[in-house]
């Protein structure tokens, strides 16, 4: 858990990691965001690589329903998660809490705010509305014939339908960001924009792979297009989006809205509710 020292009504952002990573992963982020006014709380699910869960496990082909379970039940116990920084459960506002995650900690928020799991006989409804804001970074789409042998084999729960989530969010994709787990292209990510009710935010980011510039970690080798922009502008864009949902300050969504409208370093797409 990050928070600022100082402030008041502080909104919170529930931050879900990517498969194996835990809660000390996304510093550039999760720093940036805490130093700006919001407390994060990021817990570390059961597929993190610190747990060692052994392949075979018989839990491993439900972590996915484990993780919302999980994010839920830190949503219910927020006091409890806070009790151990003095006076920072009185520094809260629990009415805005925004749900962030990256890869597989993406399909866990996109279940948040009203994405269903639709293979086999699942399609439950996880959504949470006490949520009232979501980030899906590099976040996979739908599954079924858009996976490929290797997405089917291992990841064979990963059938969305976004026709339900309804919660406002913003999606980040890289253009160059070619996952093993389709047969498709990057356009894959964007999915939970394209098939997703409004009101919905979509940043493609120019040269973007999955680990878009670096978020993952300061020192890490697993990012294969390491870019320090990148990161920078996913830093600004993510706070701004954060403010405008939460907070109602437009000014910063709107500024970073115009400065991409030359799709140089990236593009921001957006649309409304329906009517």
């Amino acid at each position: 858990m990050s928070a600022p020292v100082t402030g008041r009504a502080l909104p919170v952002i529930l931050f879900s990691h990517g498969h194996g990573s835990s809660m000390d992963g996304y510093a550039p982020l999760v720093d940036f965001w805490s130093a700006r006014g919001f407390v994060v709380v990021q817990p570390t699910y059961l597929d993190a690589r610190r747990l060692g869960l052994h392949e075979n496990d018989t839990r491993r082909p439900s972590i996915w329903r484990t993780r919302i379970a999980d994010a839920k039940r830190v949503i219910d116990e927020l006091d409890q998660v806070l009790k151990p920084v003095p006076g920072l459960r009185e520094r809260i506002d629990p009415t805005r809490i925004a749900a962030v995650g990256h890869s597989f900690g993406g399909q866990t928020t996109s279940m948040l705010l009203g994405a269903r799991m639709i293979a086999g006989d699942e399609d439950e409804d996880f959504a949470d509305r006490r949520v009232k804001a979501g980030i899906l970074l590099a976040s996979g789409g739908r599954g079924g014939d858009d996976l490929s042998d290797l997405g089917r084999r291992i990841t064979p729960y990963l059938d969305t339908s976004f026709d339900g989530m309804t919660t406002p969010a913003l999606i980040v994709a890289g253009d160059a960001d070619r996952s093993p787990l389709t047969v498709r292209g990057p356009d894959w990510f964007q999915d939970p924009f394209h098939l997703s009710p409004g009101p919905k935010a979509l940043l493609t980011l120019r040269g973007g792979e999955h680990m878009l510039g670096g978020i993952s970690g300061y020192e890490v080798t697993e990012t294969t297009d390491e870019n320090a922009d990148r990161v920078r502008l996913i830093q600004e864009a993510t706070l701004a989006y954060l403010r405008n949902e939460l907070n109602g300050d437009r000014a910063g969504w709107t500024e970073i809205a115009t400065r991409l409208s030359n799709g140089a370093e990236a593009t921001i797409e957006t649309k409304q509710a329906s009517c």
